[in-house]
């Protein structure tokens, strides 16, 4: 054997020669603890590392899983001398990048057993795992001579080596944890992120069952997982059923895309469907380990190249089938069609790997299948997020449109509306003064003119007449006037109008009018109400009592306030007077205090007269 070194390092050196030979086992075994070379058969062959091993002996014409786990198995020995090697002081790693086999993989060192993948049985995953041994010299301090192989596999498997590197553990751990972590770590954060958005969109399908691309979504990336689990996993992988989960899940993985495709460009493609249906159920059920009830096809790791080939080729058709079918239909079905066409190139590098037909030391870039799948679909997603909230903004903007439309509308109305009030008010109020005139200054002018016309009126009595005429047209006009639910301003008014009158008479006012609460129901027409009733209360004073002194108070009672206007003048009894023609003009307080819910009465006697108008705090909508 030669030990050559094709690119030096400081503390690790790069073995690229050895010698292997192939030896027949009955079966898997654990490897012994001890082992010297020079037991093995002396048929040693050179190689040179990376390298495909050639077959030793003719394959059996049969193989199935049934003699995969009962017929001739084979061990392939590698063989590495470090005689003459500069190697760093210290503990020795020996480093390889990965080794093709299905079996058990042990390391030994100057007979010795220093690691071993497992106990014994078929291995899936080697291809995978990088190998990572300490070296550890049976000879104390000294430096190891002879590195020894042992590589189990059934007879149908291929053995396949990458070169070894053999120096200190500082050396090497770099190139060791590169790979690990862009071969396996990162491809495995990309797929738990894809997966965990995939469970997120499941939990959103729980929702909103009639969208079924929810749920397509989900399963497109529990598939991609569980497809790519060889890659994730680190340790000995040795079940059957593990390569038939990891084997089929790609075909699932293809009808899920194919699914989802169909779902964008809305073409059903019955018959590119029914055959990916039917493909991927055949493979499902003849690749089961079933082998002794099933004994269709050879054991799932022999015939993985020619799976994986199936696989390529139907990503392919639904890629291509996809794309022509979304050209004109749908861009998130183009841009979908487009990533999986990079998965299948990312797929042929893998088959090319698995197949030697590169160089055992590239990279699986299978193992960026997920990512790739995932950045499609995060392109989607981001794709669509933003178009929905330019759909949103547009929706936005045009509801904003609509409603300052409907403002300038509603603003319109409005203004037609406070027009057609104002209008109203002062027709309303026009009419209020106009019967007003007519009930009040009108019937007293026109029985004026009736007494002057008979000659039953003095002169006395026709200024009287007018006077009171000139009063209620200034009460009249002083209805008009805004008063702000203010009964003090409104009683202060009246005074303004009456004061000069009563002292030309000689009467005496005595004004103890205090503060009161609003009535926020006096508008004008209440306002005319209170100062007829509270006139005809002065008036009857002047004209029937003889009174001397009037007194005007108010005051808060029983949830109201109340105005009383008192004398000093000769009394009346009130039942006869209301019962006569006479007291109209007490009956006409009585109707005006019941038209503003309020209430009037009077006391009457020798010591004078005291009459009360009570009116509420608040009023009724029916009494307004």
């Amino acid at each position: 054997m030669k030990a050559g070194r094709t690119r030096p390092v400081e503390t690790a050196v790069h073995l690229t020669q050895a010698d292997w030979q192939v030896t027949d086992a009955p079966d898997f075994n654990a490897p012994p603890h001890v082992l010297d070379s020079h037991i093995l058969p002396d048929s040693w062959r050179h190689v040179t590392l990376p390298s495909a091993l050639p077959d030793a002996a003719p394959r059996p014409a049969n193989a199935n899983l049934a003699a995969h786990a009962a017929g001739p198995i084979r061990v392939t020995w590698i063989r590495l001398s470090t005689r003459g090697l500069r190697l760093a002081s210290g503990p020795l790693v020996l480093y390889s990048a990965r080794l093709k086999t299905d079996g058990t993989v042990a390391v030994y060192v100057d007979g010795r057993l220093v690691d071993r993948e497992q106990e014994q049985g078929p291995l899936w995953n080697s291809l995978f795992t990088p190998l990572w041994t300490v070296v550890d010299s049976s000879a104390g301090d000294s430096r190891p001579a002879e590195i020894l192989i042992r590589l189990e596999h059934t007879s149908d498997t291929q053995v396949a080596l990458s070169s070894f590197w053999l120096g200190s553990g500082d050396a090497l751990r770099g190139s060791y944890y590169m790979r690990q972590w862009l071969q396996r770590e990162l491809p495995a954060t990309v797929g738990a992120a894809f997966l965990a958005v995939g469970i997120f969109a499941l939990f959103v399908w729980f929702r909103r069952r009639q969208e079924t691309g929810y749920l397509l979504f989900f399963s497109l990336a529990a598939t991609a997982f569980v497809a790519h689990l060889h890659y994730y996993v680190s340790l000995p992988v040795t079940s059957d059923w593990f390569a038939w989960l990891t084997i089929n899940s790609l075909f699932w993985l293809i009808a899920v895309g194919h699914f989802f495709l169909r779902l964008l460009h809305g073409r059903p493609l019955k018959g590119l469907t029914i055959a990916v249906v039917s493909i991927t159920v055949l493979l499902t059920v003849l690749t089961l380990p079933f082998v002794a009830v099933l004994p269709v096809l050879p054991s799932v790791p022999v015939i993985v190249p020619a799976i994986y080939a199936v696989a390529l080729l139907m990503a392919a058709a639904v890629g291509v089938v996809g794309l022509l079918s979304a050209w004109r239909r749908s861009s998130e079905a183009r841009l979908i069609a487009g990533g999986a066409a990079l998965c299948v190139l990312l797929g042929i590098s893998d088959w090319m790997l698995y197949n030697n037909v590169i160089s055992l030391e590239g990279w699986f870039l299978g193992a960026y299948t997920n990512a790739a799948t995932f950045g499609t679909f995060a392109i989607l997603m981001y794709r669509r997020y933003v178009n929905a909230i330019e759909e949103v903004e547009q929706v936005n903007a045009s509801l904003a449109q609509r409603l300052r439309t409907r403002e300038a509308e509603l603003e319109l109305s409005h203004q037609q509306l406070r027009e057609a009030e104002r209008r109203q008010t002062i027709s309303n109020e026009r009419q209020r003064l106009m019967q007003d005139m007519h009930d009040g200054l009108g019937s007293s002018l026109i029985s004026a003119i009736r007494s002057v016309e008979r000659g039953e009126a003095s002169d006395i009595r026709v200024s009287q007449i007018l006077k009171h005429c000139l009063d209620d047209l200034k009460l009249t006009i002083d209805s008009m006037e805004p008063v702000e639910a203010d009964l003090l301003l409104l009683l202060a008014t009246l005074r303004f109008r009456l004061e000069p009158r009563l002292e030309g008479t000689g009467i005496r006012l005595s004004w103890e009018v205090r503060e009161l609460p609003t009535l926020t129901w006096l508008d004008p027409s209440s306002a005319l109400h209170i100062l007829r009733i509270v006139q005809e209360s002065i008036a009857n004073i002047l004209h029937h009592t003889q009174a001397s002194e009037v007194r005007v108070s108010t005051a808060v009672e029983r949830e109201g306030v109340q105005v009383t206007v008192e004398d000093n003048g000769q009394g009346f009894d009130v039942e006869s007077v209301l019962g006569t023609t006479a007291g109209r003009g007490l009956s006409n307080q009585r109707r005006r205090a019941q038209a503003v819910g309020g209430k009037v009465s009077w006391h009457s006697g020798a010591a004078g007269t005291r009459f009360m108008l009570w009116l509420p705090l608040e009023r009724n909508a029916c009494e307004s």
